[in-house]
């Protein structure tokens, strides 16, 4: 019998899979057009070694998992950074787990702090869903099925 990762978790599903019985991802047919990295998190933090040598430094956002986006990096802007599936937002996540407007990065001077705006599936950091979290170097932030990692160096 035959299987098939998904793009997102990387669990082995039946051929005949349409979505990851996981993580509920889409799984599609590799057609070999495009390739999606993935990030590892080692126990000695390679992970930012990594990140280091594709060039990307903070303060950013750096999309980990979901939407096919790994890799993808967004830079917030002194005062706030919209986040959320409207594409008018800052920083667009385009998936159903995403509200129009989902949440908010706000930046003053060297502090960020994220506060989730009555989104339906909530905002979490470090897996605790919050209301209005400070960001420190390393968190780790869910919004929807996307998993971002906050780099402030």
């Amino acid at each position: 019998m035959s299987h098939v990762y998904c793009p997102e978790c990387g669990f082995q599903n039946p051929e005949a899979s349409n979505y990851c019985s996981r993580c509920g991802a889409l799984l599609t047919a590799d057609a070999g057009s495009e390739t999606t990295m993935s990030f590892d998190i080692d126990e000695d933090g390679d992970e930012v070694d990594l990140l280091a040598s594709l060039g990307i430094t903070g303060p950013a956002l750096v999309v980990r998992s979901g939407g096919g986006m790994a890799g993808q990096s967004f830079q917030p802007g002194e005062g706030r950074t919209l986040i959320g599936r409207s594409p008018e937002c800052d920083v667009f996540l385009d998936d159903v787990t995403v509200s129009r407007q989902h949440a908010e990065l706000m930046r003053e001077a060297e502090m960020f702090s994220i506060r989730d705006l009555g989104s339906l599936n909530g905002t979490y950091v470090n897996r605790k869903r919050i209301e209005l979290a400070v960001l420190e170097d390393d968190d780790e932030v869910q919004i929807g099925k996307y998993r971002l990692t906050f780099l402030q160096r």
